[in-house]
């Protein structure tokens, strides 16, 4: 059961990743599922591959997460049960378990070219970060009600599962990105209040974690319309022009002899 993702490599340190971009079914499963398109798509996270469209390392995922969330464990991938999906009954019937293992087949490759993927770049660099982009709904309930803002940031920076050593670089990139302007005004940017990063993450730092660390960014869809699926493309570009300059920023951070600047690390 094919999982659509690209990879593609650059000689830097700097890795970044949209692994629930994709919208994509195999065909086999067209028979079990049980969602309109619409339905799929407001649990998405449409347009993060075009923030990722950056000059780093990048893998894109064109493959739905309700073939296979690649943000959540193994034994989790695939959804099975309405609780696994926002409430959501996915798939009726039930997909057979031999359909199952193909899925988790995907899921076990693409692992492992990530972990390929990681090898490489420490082997030229020594080091690395991987700006793992996301987006979250604010208007579940309803079209036109907001979530609080006290408990919703305009971007959440997940770095719960970061070693010790790089939760400053984690701090950094926080104040980094708050003083930058989206559509004249400077965002809300707070460190693990709604997510603190999920499987992938963890995944990383547990096989990788002594060589870089993961910067989980979860955008609040407000640069698009969660229920029609409208995109603002100004505000859109905004955020990957910001993305953008995070560039030279944390390559200086990684740069900065870590004893020297940072008695801690980062």
């Amino acid at each position: 059961m094919e999982l659509v993702y690209t990879i593609h490599r650059e000689q830097t340190p700097l890795i970044v990743t949209a692994i629930h971009d994709g919208h994509r079914l195999a065909l086999p499963l067209n028979e079990y599922m049980c969602l309109q398109e619409h339905e799929r798509f407001r649990e998405e996270d449409p347009y993060t591959g075009d923030m990722a469209d950056l000059p780093v390392s990048r893998i894109i995922v064109g493959t739905s997460r309700f073939q296979t969330d690649l943000n959540r464990r193994r034994e989790q991938a695939v959804y099975r049960k309405p609780e696994d999906a926002w409430g959501l009954t996915v798939w009726k019937p039930a997909l057979p378990e031999i359909i199952v293992a193909q899925l988790l087949e995907g899921y076990d490759q693409f692992y492992a070219d990530m972990a390929e993927l990681l090898e490489w770049t420490i082997a030229e660099f020594g080091k690395f970060v991987v700006l793992d982009i996301h987006s979250y709904n604010h208007r579940r309930e309803h079209p036109m009600k907001s979530a609080s803002i006290g408990e919703h940031p305009e971007i959440n920076i997940g770095t719960a599962h970061n070693w010790d050593r790089w939760k400053s670089l984690g701090h950094c990139m926080v104040r980094f990105l708050s003083h930058h302007h989206i559509l004249g005004r400077f965002p809300d940017v707070r460190e693990n209040v709604k997510f603190k990063g999920g499987a992938f993450s963890e995944w990383i730092n547990h096989n990788f974690g002594e060589y870089g660390c993961v910067l989980s960014l979860e955008f609040k869809k407000t640069f698009m319309d969660e229920w029609t699926g409208r995109v603002d493309r100004t505000h859109l570009n905004h955020i990957r022009s910001m993305l953008h300059g995070c560039i030279p920023f944390l390559l200086d951070l990684l740069d900065t002899p870590t004893k020297s600047a940072y008695p801690n690390g980062f």
